[in-house]
């Protein structure tokens, strides 16, 4: 049996051995994640995490338990992805700036034909922010591979008032919920 990371995020590489995991292989799913319009955030998130899982595992021996994650920010029931474009980043801080949104990530433990799927919310309270500081932070290229086009551990962390929440879900991996599902699973 080995353990599989279904993601090439560096930040959930690191989150999974800060959650005692040291010894597990990484598996990228490069196939496309599809936003079903009318799903909820906890059932998009659930759906694209066991997505993610599913693809993952047809590369892996049954016995293997793949962890799968998927981050999505919501403002306004909108889902904010990754963005397109540095113009898409800046619009998607835009409308952040001085607002609360929700932070989901979706986590799925899959082993054999066996799987659990979970959601964790977060609220992160951004204060104002000028355009001139949405324009630096964007040219620093570090909102590109981040759902809602931040990173709260890295430059954006100075746009941050309050986080109700796990801060990890925040960074991609819920640490606190991975904990107890993997125990559920054996593993921890």
């Amino acid at each position: 049996m080995s353990i599989i990371l279904a993601s090439g995020s560096p930040r959930r590489f690191e989150l999974l051995k800060m959650a005692g995991i040291e010894d597990f292989k990484v598996i990228v799913d490069t196939s496309e994640e599809i936003i079903i319009p009318g799903l909820s955030p906890e059932k998009q998130v659930k759906r694209l995490s066991l997505q993610k899982a599913q693809n993952v595992s047809r590369a892996c021996k049954k016995d293997d338990i793949i962890i799968a994650a998927d981050t999505l920010v919501f403002i306004d029931g909108e889902p904010l992805g990754k963005p397109d474009s540095p113009a898409d980043a800046g619009t998607m801080l835009g409308k952040l700036s001085g607002r609360v949104h929700s932070v989901l990530t979706g986590v799925t433990l899959l082993k054999g034909g066996t799987h659990v799927s979970a959601a964790e919310k977060t609220d992160v309270k951004f204060r104002e922010i000028s355009d001139d500081e949405i324009t630096a932070y964007v040219n620093t290229g570090e909102p590109m591979d981040k759902a809602g086009a931040y990173a709260a551990q890295g430059g954006a962390a100075v746009f941050i008032e309050r986080i109700e929440g796990d801060f990890f879900n925040v960074m991609g991996l819920p640490l606190c919920r991975l904990s107890l599902m993997l125990k559920d699973f054996g593993v921890v």
